[in-house]
């Protein structure tokens, strides 16, 4: 990290010890894959929210606000209970996957406002209603709701009319193990309103299970609680002591992390005070709480009585010592918050906006509030626990039946901790991309991560995510680890080198596995681009014979160009690897081929598609003008001067190709032609056909959007695309919000929505494709206008308009919180900004997962790492 901020040399000195306390738990661990021992897999009907509350969870823990250690041992969260709602509130609340009218949907306003990657401060806000929680409303009114209607949210229940509560929670650690806790309640009603709080602290459960018998103890006091666990040790948390004297904290309540089966089964529980003891007891006076004020999970019970307008706050302290509420705890929450201003001061631009700042900040903050201690040990879930009743036949050839080997307890860095509170293998390599900016040594240990060998399957696959780890996801890992070496200063060739033989396990698996011909045309199925095309591409096609994929074919060339370039930067000092480089420049030279032979590139319509080779028969292009043909503008590299000169074996042997493999040597014949300061150019795409190519993706009415990149061109609103194939008929039209397609549950859509991903590798594309052509080629922007620029222009122009989706237009309205005027108007609403998972095609309204701060947290990579100019920002027309 190239500046010197407090924050960066602890990083720097001790972050192992600084990491052992985190926001490691999860928003939800009820409807996951693991906690799922249905026979037929039913993950959301088999541990439903209503169960949550009340039954133990095998392999994580859930909580708002949530901290734990790195191994979620002890977890801490919040609490709490308006006087009106039918449950106590201890998590976020959404609808499953065949709930919503677009799939899965949290139904709350929450925010991560600010995070050091350390996590020495953290500050996490929630919006809760004051009137009861219309649990049953969104529920009935989104299932009524058809896929043609948009989602029912919270907002529009009008619930926050009546007032609400804007909660506060701030983490400062005065040390590695002691965290000062402050939680700030803040009434947002007309009237003065009662909440009940309860900060509650528990053990993970891992003694149930016929493994490890060994149980930790919570021991309650009126104002403490204190902890011991046989390999975390001694914990107390410790609460101000004027809470007491002035009535508001009432008790402490305790009680076992153990299920209550007596609700959900109708047979005995094994304790009187089960889980969900303590909301029974301050919600029914239930006698559900240990008298003694022992068990495996206690809380602090504060009753909280502020006027309108006014605001309260509740003070603790979580050590291994028992430290007070004292001076102490005043001066880290002031240093810790003067040390994330410096912090955060020094990755933000000279040139950008306090709004910029802001969505940096909140960007970076929801990245790394989004860690989550992830426990999935599959041989273990598949085969059950000696102390459980044994899982169904069904599930040993059922989900994740062949990955056997995985055995996942690390911290991970999350796509969402709500819709997608697990690890997805190219979500992670985009996230990582962003977080070497702020935690480097973290990028690289997630990269690596994915290649252990209780991660890679043995045969070089990569577990894709949870519901379907064999599932194909994009090869973007060896692009991710270059990006981070990259930002990391270039400086760590031991990092680059291991990943670069984890990478050669995966690329030979793709090579094998999913080039089906042997013919250099890969299949990868649907590469998580869900219903990007007319059908499944993962599923059985509706006639024998091969789907040959434009983007899967592109995502490989792109692959070997990556390897290629790891190859030469470590070839550099070690000058074995010369020969690694020039194996994956021929291969990339056979799959550019084999792109022009097999007629991917549409010479007529100037642009890439996937083509159906139905066997024995025609070859069908599926004209769909989507994201699937700019891909292959990924595939691009720039050789510099020096690196040629530097290499004569390298060089020679591509000379050598050149000239001796002219069925090859045509995919590359622009190698041949200096570009700006004598550097070549490696790419699939052509300067001519990049040139026809951009006509169509810079054109208004097709892929350019005020605020990005379309999906899917707009222009198959009017013309839709129709394929009849195997007596089968199947329509790809323009959908610029949310999916009515039931492809993949239909609650993802790449049908005419901005994704960030694929927005920011045509950014990085163009960018390298300036560096070759210089100030030599430019294009229309938009298409038809006659305004021509440069290409490294429309990078940047591009990469404005995807940073203009969150900052304030000229009339102070953000394109991401849509038509909801609360959002736009409210000024507590206003601030918190939300990083959604893909935004809609024409207003840039925020859709799908809310905090995907995972790949859309590219938006603070896109703010820090851009140029410095005097150049205004553009305004976006009206839509």
């Amino acid at each position: 990290m190239a500046h010197d901020t407090t924050e960066s040399r602890r990083l720097e000195s001790d972050p192992a010890a600084w990491r052992r306390w985190g926001p490691y738990l999860s928003e939800r661990a009820w409807g996951t894959v693991r906690e799922d021992y249905s026979e037929h897999g039913q993950a959301w009907e088999a541990f439903p929210h209503d169960h949550a509350r009340s039954r133990t969870y095998r392999w994580s823990e859930d909580g708002l606000a949530g901290i734990c250690d790195l191994r979620q041992f002890l977890c801490f969260s919040l609490a709490f209970w308006n006087g009106k709602d039918p449950i106590l509130k201890e998590r976020i609340f959404g609808l499953t996957g065949n709930e919503g009218n677009h799939g899965e949907d949290a139904k709350e306003y929450w925010s991560y406002l600010d995070c050091t990657p350390t996590h020495s401060f953290m500050v996490w806000r929630y919006l809760y209603p004051q009137s009861a929680f219309p649990y049953d409303d969104l529920l009935q009114e989104n299932r009524r709701r058809s896929k043609l209607e948009p989602e029912y949210e919270l907002v529009d229940t009008g619930i926050f009319d009546a007032g609400y509560w804007e909660i506060t929670a701030t983490y400062a650690k005065a040390d590695a193990d002691d965290l000062c806790i402050a939680i700030s309640l803040h009434n947002a009603g007309p009237e003065t309103a009662t909440l009940d709080v309860l900060p509650t602290l528990w053990f993970r459960n891992t003694w149930s299970w016929g493994r490890d018998p060994r149980k930790p103890m919570v021991v309650g006091d009126q104002a403490r609680m204190d902890t011991n666990h046989f390999l975390l040790g001694k914990h107390s948390l410790v609460a101000e002591p004027s809470a007491v004297s002035q009535g508001v904290l009432l008790d402490t309540l305790c009680c076992d992390n153990e299920t209550n089966a007596e609700r959900l089964f109708g047979v005995a529980s094994s304790t009187g005070y089960p889980k969900d003891g303590i909301g029974d007891h301050v919600l029914h006076g239930t006698d559900t709480v240990n008298p003694d004020r022992t068990g495996t999970k206690g809380a602090l019970h504060y009753r909280v009585t502020v006027e309108a307008g006014a605001t309260a706050e509740i003070r603790l302290r979580l050590s291994p010592d028992g430290r007070p509420v004292d001076d102490s705890w005043h001066s880290t929450m002031a240093d810790r918050r003067r040390e994330a201003d410096e912090f955060y001061a020094a990755l933000t631009p000279e040139d950008a906006s306090t709004d910029e700042a802001a969505v940096l900040r909140q960007a970076f903050s929801g990245m790394l509030w989004s860690k989550q201690f992830y426990h999935y040990n599959v041989t273990e879930w598949l085969d059950g626990d000696p102390s459980q009743p044994t899982p169904p036949a069904a599930r040993l050839e059922g989900r994740n039946h062949d990955w056997w080997h995985l055995n996942n307890r690390d911290v991970i860095s999350m796509p969402d901790k709500w819709e997608y509170p697990w690890y997805a293998a190219w979500d992670l390599a985009f996230h990582c991309v962003t977080l070497a900016h702020v935690d480097a040594g973290f990028a690289k240990n997630q990269l690596l991560l994915m290649g252990r060998e209780w991660y890679m399957h043995p045969n070089g696959q990569m577990p894709a995510y949870e519901w379907a780890f064999g599932d194909v996801n994009p090869p973007v890992h060896a692009w991710a680890a270059l990006r981070v070496f990259e930002i990391d200063g270039s400086k760590d060739f031991d990092f680059l080198e291991r990943a670069l033989h984890k990478l050669l396990l995966n690329f030979n698996w793709w090579v094998n596995r999913k080039d089906a011909e042997g013919n250099n045309i890969f299949e990868g199925g649907f590469l998580g681009l869900d219903n990007i095309g007319p059908i499944d591409r993962s599923a059985q096609l509706p006639v024998a014979g091969t789907l040959e994929q434009s983007d899967g074919t592109a995502w490989m060339a792109t692959y070997c160009l990556n390897m290629l370039e790891i190859s030469l930067v470590l070839a550099k000092k070690m000058p074995v690897y010369e020969d690694l480089a020039t194996k994956f420049f021929e291969h990339f030279a056979y799959i550019a081929g084999a792109m022009y032979e097999r007629g991917l590139w549409n010479e007529a319509d100037g642009f890439y598609y996937d083509v159906y080779q139905v066997q024995g028969g025609d070859r069908v292009p599926l004209r769909v003008r989507s994201i699937v043909g700019l891909i292959p503008l990924y595939a691009t590299m720039v050789l510099q001067h020096d690196t040629i000169a530097s290499m004569p074996e390298f060089s020679s042997r591509v000379d050598w190709f050149v000239a001796h493999q002219p069925r090859f040597a045509e995919a590359v014949a622009h190698l041949k032609d200096k570009g700006a300061d004598e550097t070549r150019l490696l790419a699939v795409v052509s300067p001519d056909r990049l040139e026809r190519i951009l006509t169509k993706m810079l054109d208004e009415g097709e892929f350019l959007s005020p605020y990005g990149l379309r999906a899917l061109a707009a222009s198959h609103r009017e013309h839709p695309f129709v394929l009849e194939l195997g007596g089968m008929s199947s329509t790809v039209d323009y959908e610029p919000a949310e999916s009515t397609s039931g492809l993949f549950g239909g609650n993802s859509n790449w049908r005419g929505p901005i994704w960030f991903p694929v927005n920011y590798l045509v950014i990085e594309s163009l960018k390298r494709y300036a560096t070759y052509t210089g100030d030599d080629v430019t294009v229309e922007l938009p298409t038809g206008s006659s305004n021509r620029v440069t290409l490294a222009e429309v990078a940047d122009n591009l990469s404005r308009r995807l940073i203009g989706l969150f900052v304030d237009g000229p009339e102070g309205r953000r394109p991401v919180f849509g038509e909801y005027e609360r959002l736009q108007s409210d000024p507590i609403f206003h601030r918190l900004i939300p990083f959604h998972e893909y935004f809609h095609g024409d207003t840039g309204a925020g859709l799908g997962a809310s905090h995907q701060t995972g790949w859309t947290g590219l938006v603070a990579h896109l703010i820090v790492s851009r140029a410095s100019n005097d150049e205004p920002p553009v305004t976006m027309p009206p839509v």
